[in-house]
């Protein structure tokens, strides 16, 4: 589904101080399920994410999804794409402040179809939340604003969740909780998450270690697909 080849990632090029925020990343995911990306903070986990959807643009190096070469495309191209496959959670809840959290949920729909909002209220209760439904988002906490944001990520179902320290702002029960819900959707789906914390990722989770901008691992805890030939390291 994914393919890295020698890809860089740098900062103020051009200048004398340049920052290489990733270096000669190489590798090649091609199923669905969880994939876990950790490492310190500052170690380039976000930009892999960024990248791989097409938020941000490579210095070098291709990426591939699917048949399609990010680079090559233009910005309304990837945006079409990021909109008909990709979900994505950021570490901030960002939200539309005058509309309430069901509404806030079918954003990415541009509808408010009886179908839609019955999908929508099965998300924020699988989330915890389905009693918060008619609250704005000014009324809610942090965690809570994080679980609508995972809602609307997954309302339309995309092939590919980019999920950005998705549990950041919960407690650990409900850092449990939110990653259930993304486990039973990775039985048909892609979900990437980048974390500092490797215990909300469970034991059949794939993990790609990142530090200082070098992949330095991949980790496959199903069958190996370093020996498939699917995943490289570098």
């Amino acid at each position: 589904m994914f393919e890295l080849k020698n890809v860089n990632l740098i900062y103020d090029l051009g200048k004398e101080d340049v920052t290489h925020a990733l270096r000669n990343i190489n590798f090649k995911y091609d199923k669905k399920g969880l994939l876990g990306v950790i490492g310190p903070s500052g170690s380039g986990k976000s930009s892999v994410l960024y990248l791989m959807s097409g938020l941000k643009t490579a210095t070098s190096g291709q990426i591939f999804y699917k048949n399609y070469e990010l680079g090559k495309m233009t910005s309304d191209e990837r945006a079409k794409l990021r909109h008909k496959e990709f979900g994505f959670i950021f570490q901030r809840g960002y939200l539309l402040e005058y509309l309430s959290v069901l509404d806030n949920v079918l954003v990415p729909l541009n509808s408010n179809s009886e179908e839609y909002i019955k999908r929508a209220l099965v998300l924020l209760e699988k989330l915890g939340i389905s009693n918060l439904k008619d609250k704005k988002p000014y009324q809610l906490s942090g965690g809570q604003r994080q679980r609508v944001t995972i809602a609307r990520a997954l309302i339309n179902n995309p092939e590919v969740v980019f999920a950005d320290e998705p549990t950041a702002a919960l407690d650990h029960k409900s850092a449990f909780d939110v990653m259930k819900v993304f486990s039973e959707y990775a039985r048909e789906k892609l979900v990437i998450v980048v974390t500092h914390d490797k215990s909300i990722l469970g034991e059949k989770t794939d993990i790609i270690n990142i530090w200082d901008g070098v992949l330095n691992t991949l980790n496959t805890n199903r069958e190996s697909e370093l020996e498939k030939g699917l995943v490289d390291r570098v």
